[in-house]
């Protein structure tokens, strides 16, 4: 749980941190623009919130690593939602706006995971886990937003090591698969996960696992 709020946090310092010019250049994120990821963080934070205060009382359906599906389909950015989410990021139309809602909503996220029990049961997505194992497979998801967030902007700082490798460990959990060790926690976040296509020399290290990538999470 600490890793989640220093996940977190790391995130939300490299937003507050970027100049209004950098919001409109694109994201990581197919068919997203910076602006358009960061509300999709605002909306991130609010299923935080919510989940942590939607207890449950049945036993578990899923921990930190079944909380996540697989499938081999990078999204397009035509999804419904996602439409949704770009023209909410829009309408914001002052960048201070944005970043001001994520820190609001963001900081309050960081303080709900502080305070919450490890083994309340919480539901979310008509799932029930620990609150201990949401925060965990949300550390993966701030990590892979953050590389998707300073994707094009070289001057911003990334995710912190800690989150990189334990979010390289949920990957090859996930997956059930071993990538090379040559690989860093970077790379194997962003080429395991479609983010970028492997290079040949990365193509013939990978060997077999080539052929089953990408696995896109969900």
């Amino acid at each position: 749980m600490d890793l989640f709020s220093r996940s977190w946090t790391a995130l939300r310092t490299t937003v507050a941190g970027l100049p209004a010019e950098d919001l409109a250049r694109p994201s990581g994120c197919a068919g997203w623009l910076v602006r358009d990821l960061v509300c999709h963080l605002i909306i991130d934070a609010q299923d935080v919130l919510i989940t942590l205060v939607t207890p449950a009382d049945t036993e578990p359906t899923r921990d930190a690593l079944t909380y996540w599906t697989v499938s081999g389909t990078p999204p397009t950015g035509d999804d419904p939602l996602d439409a949704l989410t770009v023209r909410l990021a829009a309408a914001y139309g002052d960048p201070g706006l944005l970043r001001f809602h994520l820190d609001d909503v963001g900081s309050a996220a960081g303080r709900a995971a502080r305070l919450a029990d490890p083994a309340l049961r919480v539901s979310t997505c008509s799932e029930v886990l620990t609150a201990a194992d949401y925060l965990r497979a949300y550390v993966l998801e701030w990590t892979l937003h953050h590389l998707d967030l300073v994707k094009h902007l070289p001057h911003a700082a990334g995710p912190p090591p800690e989150g990189l490798a334990r979010s390289r460990e949920m990957v090859e959990g996930i997956c059930r698969a071993a990538f090379p060790a040559s690989f860093s926690d970077e790379d194997v976040l962003l080429v395991g996960t479609g983010r970028r296509a492997p290079t040949d020399a990365e193509r013939r290290e990978l060997g077999e696992l080539a052929s089953a990538l990408p696995f896109v999470l969900g």
